[in-house]
């Protein structure tokens, strides 16, 4: 399986000992020219206790928070029953299946990668990432999870600064969300 890599963010989202944390850098690219170095591209979504990160388009990302935040509010915060339910219109209906963006979305417990194909995808160690320096970001965050005692805050943007070092299309403007917050 082979999913599309987008050139101009890296979101990486990290799971450890009870806390959840999504980072994503802030560079906007067009085409090979950076035009933007502070966007966000994590939120939370629903009452706070879902953060989800989008690499792609800005419009069709704001799309699927939209869709997304309307099958949370359908499922009762069921973010896995929530997730499954936007990969199967994102797959099927007509205008969705063209948005051209991948998506993170975490809770406390659950982590989802989420695609136009249809993929929600779990991964196995609690680490994945997205956007055109998500592999670096992965690698980073999956060696410092393994060989530190470093919290999942920590990780997610300690990797993101990794893969801003090796990535054009990733900078160091980090913003990180987590659950439960760090205060």
């Amino acid at each position: 399986m082979s999913l599309p890599i987008f050139h101009a963010t890296t979101i990486v989202a990290v799971r450890r000992e009870g806390q959840m944390a999504i980072a994503g850098d802030g560079q906007v690219t067009v085409e090979h020219h950076v035009v933007k170095n502070t966007a966000c591209k994590v939120r939370r979504l629903g009452d706070g206790s879902v953060i989800a990160g989008f690499a792609g388009g800005a419009a069709d990302a704001l799309t699927l928070f939209e869709k997304f935040e309307g099958k949370l509010d359908s499922y009762r915060g069921n973010l896995r029953r929530a997730a499954i339910e936007l990969a199967r219109d994102w797959r099927t209906d007509r205008v969705l299946r063209r948005l051209e963006a991948l998506m993170i979305v975490a809770d406390a417990t659950d982590m989802f990668l989420l695609s136009g194909n249809g993929d929600v995808l779990e991964p196995d160690e609690g680490v994945t990432a997205i956007g055109s320096g998500g592999n670096f970001a992965q690698s980073a965050a999956l060696a410092l999870l393994r060989h530190t005692e470093m919290g999942a805050a920590e990780i997610a943007k300690e990797a993101l600064h990794i893969a801003a070092s090796i990535c054009i299309y990733t900078n160091n403007n980090i913003v990180v969300e987590t659950i439960p917050e760090t205060k």
